[in-house]
């Protein structure tokens, strides 16, 4: 799973590292998403990226790999974290089962958990990409 900051590093920044990681990612794993992600980004996208808009709609609506759809949970299942609007996130990444969730928001630096690991695009591109 890959967090929504992501995403918009990547088409945003097409040559980047990030962009590399991204199609690493969709070439050689199993690419999970969620709603609560998939609207964060579309949000920025409008916002702060209009002209890039129309190709990330475009990528979400052909990804080749999985939506986890989760509308019910209870935020105390899950450990705390500062910004409460990652909540959904991090319900997500732990109830869908991923091995990995990507992220660059350091509101995830401190969660202790030991399933999905949590790796910066840093760390999976050190550890995977080699």
């Amino acid at each position: 799973m890959i967090d929504a900051n992501v995403i918009y590093s990547a088409l945003a920044f097409p040559n980047s590292n990030i962009a590399k990681m991204v199609e690493h990612i969709k070439d050689n794993h199993t690419l999970v998403l969620c709603k609560f992600i998939i609207n964060e980004a579309t949000s920025v996208f409008k916002d702060k990226y209009p002209h890039l808009f129309l190709e990330f709609k475009y990528h979400i609506e052909n990804l080749p790999d999985e939506i986890y759809n989760m509308s019910n949970f209870d935020i105390n299942q899950y450990p705390a974290i500062r910004d409460k609007k990652d909540i959904p996130v991090l319900a997500a990444a732990i109830e869908s089962k991923v091995d990995i969730f990507i992220t660059g928001d350091k509101d995830f630096d401190d969660i202790k958990i030991e399933h999905p690991r949590i790796l910066k695009p840093r760390q999976y591109s050190d550890e995977f990409m080699k």
